[in-house]
Order: structure tokens, then sequence, then C-alpha cells
């Protein structure tokens, strides 16, 4: 919400040639980082019983996710900085350096399991250091950024109260979009185990993996376009941001596409990759994937389409577009469909359904904007 609100604005400013404005919104932004990570951090420190019994903890599982957080606890501002950092970092001509971070931090999070679960026989813990010394290890890539003579990022005062709200609106259907995502599958846990069973439930954990496979596409396509699209927007520069809009939508689809053929075809195959199955499982995974997955190609435009939204400060449009397909409709159909018509089933059309309804307002919605865009004469813009 704040790296991605921030640095959204960030651009518009650079945009605009307005380089200290750019770097009043970072410095802001990092202060309100900063402080809702604090929050978060005490409450992690005090009070880890309650937290991980509210996210599912009983009495076997606690010791275990104890042990795995104890050196998350201690790294826990790490998590929030990096990714703070990576938003601002692509929007300053660094994009290839936050992509390494990443790589480097992820590929030591796995070698990092085997070595401290297995080899050392750390288990739960042991995981728990590999995933913090893989965030470290991004956020140090990261933090090189700034002994480069790239880097452009400054603190500065040159910010106000009201840019606050600004940041905190232009991030939050970012925000939302993870968060909606985790209280959809909390209501489809537990309509399924209402209608359907544990296989079909068993079938949802890896439809979930491949959805979340999907919306990650769909990220990295709006992340990408993100500081392309709010400098030439703050640079009145109309042409270009329509331009790298039908890039974005192009990759969108293509993402979607292959996702989709993919889980048509071998919807099985995931299945295997994920558990060893069952008999029933494999008789109704088919179905139940393929009717799932007609949602991807919708989602991959819907969740990128709310960069293209945060990035021309149609905030309204990125907030409606989140809730509309993260919680309001899906959540209406997810308890209405199977009630009105008796028939279980019916739960797995619930996404494709979102999907679709949410794409005819974003479709209607980038036409509109796209044409109100702006263009100036390159000569007026000098390097903008």
């Amino acid at each position: 919400m704040t790296g991605i609100g921030g640095a959204v604005l960030y651009g518009n400013a650079i945009g605009k040639n307005e380089k200290d404005r750019a770097n009043g919104y970072f410095t802001l932004s990092l202060i309100l980082t900063a402080g809702i990570i604090s929050l978060f951090w005490l409450a992690m420190i005090f009070f880890d019983e309650p937290i991980l019994r509210l996210f599912g903890a009983d009495d076997t599982l606690l010791p275990y996710a104890q042990k795995y957080l104890l050196p998350i606890k201690f790294c826990l501002p790490v998590f929030t900085v990096e990714n703070f950092l990576s938003c601002f970092i692509r929007n300053d001509n660094s994009p290839r350096l936050a992509t390494a971070a990443v790589l480097a931090g992820g590929i030591f999070n796995i070698f990092g399991d085997w070595l401290f679960v297995f080899a050392f026989d750390m288990g739960a813990m042991g995981a728990g250091i590999a995933t913090s010394i893989g965030a470290c290890i991004t956020l140090s890539v990261l933090l090189s950024h700034f002994f480069t003579k790239k880097n452009t990022l400054r603190l500065n005062r040159d910010f106000c109260g009201k840019d606050i709200f600004g940041i905190l609106s232009t991030g939050f259907s970012a925000f939302f979009v993870d968060v909606a995502m985790g209280i959809f599958t909390i209501m489809m846990n537990n309509q399924i185990m209402k209608y359907l069973g544990k296989e079909d439930l068993a079938v949802y954990g890896v439809v979930i993996q491949l959805f979340t496979f999907v919306q990650c596409c769909a990220y990295s396509v709006g992340q990408a376009a993100q500081p392309i699209l709010s400098v030439n927007f703050g640079a009145n520069r109309g042409d270009n941001v329509k331009r790298c809009l039908k890039y974005g939508i192009c990759a969108a689809l293509t993402f979607g596409l292959v996702w989709t053929v993919l889980s048509m075809s071998i919807p099985n195959v995931f299945i295997r990759i994920f558990m060893k199955p069952t008999d029933k499982i494999l008789q109704i995974a088919p179905y139940e994937i393929r009717v799932y997955a007609s949602s991807f190609l919708f989602l991959s435009l819907n969740v990128s389409s709310t960069y293209y939204f945060q990035s021309i400060l149609r905030r309204a449009d990125s907030f409606l577009v989140s809730v509309l397909r993260g919680i309001f409709i899906n959540g209406i159909l997810i308890y209405a469909l199977p009630a009105i018509f008796q028939n279980g089933s019916l739960i797995w059309i619930v996404m494709p359904l979102t999907e679709a309804l949410t794409f005819i307002y974003v479709f209607a919605r980038v036409i509109m904007t796209s044409k109100r865009l702006k263009t100036v004469p390159i000569c007026s813009q000098g390097d903008a």
C-alpha cells in the first residue's frame, strides 16, 4: 500500500520534472511504512500466540508455528522494507536490480529450506531461518542501488499532511487484492466443506495455487508497466501511456491464455505435482479445475488493470475493480448460488462469473480513460 502508492505518485512527479516533490513522496512513504510495520512488529513480539491461533494453529501445530516464527520475528521489518524499496527502485530506472534482488532472495530461500530443515535437521525453525535470510539477501541487493550513479532517491521534507491520504488511497487497491484473496479463500473453504467434501477441498488447494501463479503473472505485467505509465502520465505523454497500455494488455492476455490452456489440457498433472491423489480426486479434479480456470483469462486483465488505473491516478476505478473481484461479487455468489439452486458444484463457477462481470467494467473504463489522456508536443517536455 505505501510502496506502490508512493511509487506511483513519485513516478508522476518525475514525469512533471518535479524531482524534489518526487523525493518528498519517497520520504513520506518511508515514514508511513516504518510507522505501520512498528505496530505489527510489536504485535508479533508480544501477541504471537493469539495471532497464530487466529490463523488456525491448534495445540498440536502451535509449537511448530512458534518455532518457525521465532527467526521471522527478528526480521519482520525486513520483509516490509524490501517490498517497499523494490517499488521505488523500479521507478528509479533500476527494474533489473529489483528483479535480481527478488531472485537472489528467493533462490537462497529454496536452497536454505533444504539446508536448514533437512541437512541441519532444524525442522520448522530451519524453514524460518531460510525465509529470514532470503529476505535479508533481497534487501541487501536492493540497498546497493543507493551506492550507484543511477540512484536519485533522496530524503527531504517536500511533503504535507494531505499527501498521506494520496499515498494510502493510491496504493489501497494493491493492498486490498491480497487481503481479499485471503478472505475469499476462507469463504471457499467453508462452502466447499458444507456442500461438497474434503476431496473437493483438496482440489481447491491445487486450484488456489494455480490462481496464485496467474495472479503473480498479472502482478508482473502491472508492476513492470507502472513506472512507464506513471512517468508518461505525469509528463502528459498520453500517446506513450496508450502504447504501454496496449503492450500490457497483450502481455496479460498471453499469460492468461497460457495458464488457461495448460489448466484445461493437463488438470491432473497439476494435481500430481502438488499431492499424491486418490482415485476420487483424479476423477473430480478435471471438471473442477477446468471450470475454475476459465476465469484465468479475465483474471490477468483485471489485476493488471488496477496498476493502469493507479498510474493515471484513477483511484476510484482501481479501488472498485479490486473490491468487485476481490470480495463483493464473489462474496455474494459464493453463498447465493449453492443456496438458491441447491447445487454445490456451482461453487466452481463463482470466480469465472466474478472475473467476467468485473471485466465488463474494466473494459468500459479503460476505453473511456484512454480517450481522455492528454498529449503535448515532445519538444515542450524536454527529457520527460
